[in-house]
């Protein structure tokens, strides 16, 4: 049985990184356990990092925002001599299967967008305090940072070596954001991805590689005062005392099943499908934002999206060969509305606004899984205001149409709120309905009309909002023969398949690094010249290149 990989995590546990809280401003301090890997045959030197690192990383940035909104400084930096991060370790990356590798790959640049959207959502802002080496995914954190500092010295430098020592990309989303944010030139950037050493002190300025080049005799001081200064001319008001994100409640049974208070997550292990049931709410909204406050990490909303969250990285990474997820809802629609209702006219108020955010970033972590994803409208669900997103996000929506035998539950329907024009965007920049409807926008204006209306089987399918409408006879078969249809194609033709038709309409870094994951990512960790017995990963370190197979392709 293959080590579970759990994404729960809290402060007691971290051997990775610890935090120092100075009034408005916080030290995060990476401080790599070499002996600290999650699996065995590694070692985590030079503050080089492993998932279990990142997971470490994910849980400080999430409780920077819920628990810490008096901060509005992030200071990274290293607490290891001469080096500031080495990236991802290339012992594991060698030894990793492929399917670690991108899922990996991919949840270091989901971590690294959530704190790099924390100024803008936030107002958290990050600096980067580079003393030492900085190279590969260490520069990638860096980069996503608001501001980067550099101290000038003999051995301090940036670099995205991972062309000349590794026969891989810079990185997951190094390239990107050295063309896309840094907009470093690209004859330079050219340069500065195929030279090992990297670039130091003024030349890294000059490049716009970094921010600021200082000398080392003043570095700490002016990362301090810079800090302060950024604080100090902050937007982000004064905050009251943030909340505890609590433990989650889950249990897994001995087929897999996962049971959360309000998620629930079932395996038909032949047929290689997973079905997730995301239940209603479990009381009346909170009565205001005081009241919301004081159920802290318990109320609605909150808790659904954390568990939410939690059941989609389990998938990931611990059910590889599931192919297909099912979404189910049951609950009271007009109930979720209310609690949702709450968020959105008080979005002004920092726990109801780090709230939809972080709905936002759990549906873009939809959005990027690389499984096949249904969504079931049966009677008594409440796909309604933001989980109407799902239907969005998904490839195929299926909805009963009329009474079913035997079935007493409510009519099946889909209810629009404003969350679905505006809070909730996509990777693209763009809402779900508008990415949907991208040539025929009527059809938005049209969604629009409707919005609060209990829109039942015949007017959610007028509207364009499901895929097919299902009665009685056919329900059960046609479900059936699409997830068997689903389960028999090719999981990688599917994986390209799904990435490109998700995002359509305008690109943005963000769905450009998610893109050339999929497709340059995918591909580059699969050939000998990077994990072959010869190839440069399997020979890192021990001083004789890669040898490689110089057809170009």
């Amino acid at each position: 049985m293959p080590k579970l990989i759990d994404f729960q995590t809290d402060p007691s546990k971290y051997r990775h990184w610890r935090v120092e809280f100075v009034g408005p401003v916080a030290n995060l301090i990476m401080d790599v356990d070499e002996d600290g890997g999650l699996f065995d045959g590694y070692q985590l030197k030079l503050n080089s990092y492993d998932l279990g690192v990142d997971i470490e990383l994910a849980d400080i940035v999430q409780r920077m925002r819920f628990e810490h909104p008096e901060v509005k400084v992030v200071v990274m930096k290293s607490a290891k001599d001469r080096v500031f991060c080495a990236g991802a370790n290339i012992r594991m990356l060698g030894i990793a299967a492929h399917s670690h590798k991108v899922n990996f790959c991919k949840f270091t640049n989901e971590t690294r967008n959530t704190f790099e959207a924390a100024e803008a959502e936030s107002g958290q802002k990050y600096i980067a305090a580079i003393k030492g080496a900085c190279a590969g995914g260490g520069y990638e954190l860096a980069l996503a940072c608001n501001h980067i500092m550099l101290t000038d010295d003999s051995s301090s430098s940036v670099a995205l070596p991972e062309v000349p020592l590794l026969a891989v990309l810079p990185g997951t989303g190094g390239l990107t954001r050295v063309t896309d944010k840094r907009k470093v030139r690209r004859d330079r950037a050219d340069i500065f991805c195929t030279i090992e050493e990297g670039v130091r002190g003024k030349r890294a300025k000059e490049w716009r590689l970094v921010d600021e080049v200082i000398s080392n005799a003043t570095f700490d001081d002016i990362v301090t005062a810079r800090a302060q200064e950024f604080a100090a001319t902050s937007a982000k008001p004064a905050e009251a005392q943030g909340i505890l994100l609590s433990p989650l409640t889950r249990e897994i049974g001995e087929n897999g099943s996962l049971t959360y208070s309000l998620v629930e997550v079932v395996f038909d292990r032949v047929g290689r499908t997973a079905t997730i049931t995301l239940h209603g709410p479990d009381g009346d909204a909170p009565a205001d934002m005081v009241a919301f406050s004081a159920e802290g990490a318990q109320t609605y909303m909150l808790r659904l999206a954390r568990e939410l969250d939690d059941a989609i990285l389990h998938l990931r990474l611990n059910e590889m060969e599931i192919g297909l997820l099912m979404f189910r809802t049951q609950g009271d629609s007009n109930m979720l509305l209310e609690h949702e209702r709450l968020l959105l006219e008080n979005a002004d108020h920092w726990l109801a606004n780090e709230v939809l955010h972080y709905w936002k970033r759990t549906l873009k972590r939809v959005d990027v899984t690389s499984r096949s994803m249904a969504a079931l409208v049966e009677h008594g669900s409440c796909f309604a205001g933001i989980l109407a997103e799902l239907l969005f996000a998904v490839d195929r929506s299926y909805m009963m149409e009329d009474e079913f035998e035997g079935d007493n539950r409510p009519m099946a329907t889909v209810i629009l709120s404003p969350a679905n024009f505006g809070a909730m965007t996509m990777g693209n920049g763009l809402t779900r309905l508008t990415t949907r409807f991208l040539g025929e926008p009527e059809n938005v204006d049209a969604a629009h009309d409707a919005l609060g209306d209990e829109l039942n089987a015949v007017d959610a399918d007028d509207l364009g909002l499901v895929t097919e409408i299902l009665d009685d006879i056919d329900w059960e078969d046609e479900i059936r023969i699409f997830a068997e249809e689903r389960a028999s194609f090719s999981p990688d033709a599917m994986t390209g398949l799904e990435a490109n038709l998700r995002f359509a309409g305008p690109e943005t870094m963000e769905t450009r690094i998610f893109g050339r994951l999929t497709a340059w990512q995918n591909w580059i960790f699969n050939r000998p010249n990077a994990v072959g017995e010869e190839g440069a990963l399997q020979r890192y370190g021990s001083g004789v290149r890669g040898k490689y197979n110089m057809e170009r392709v």
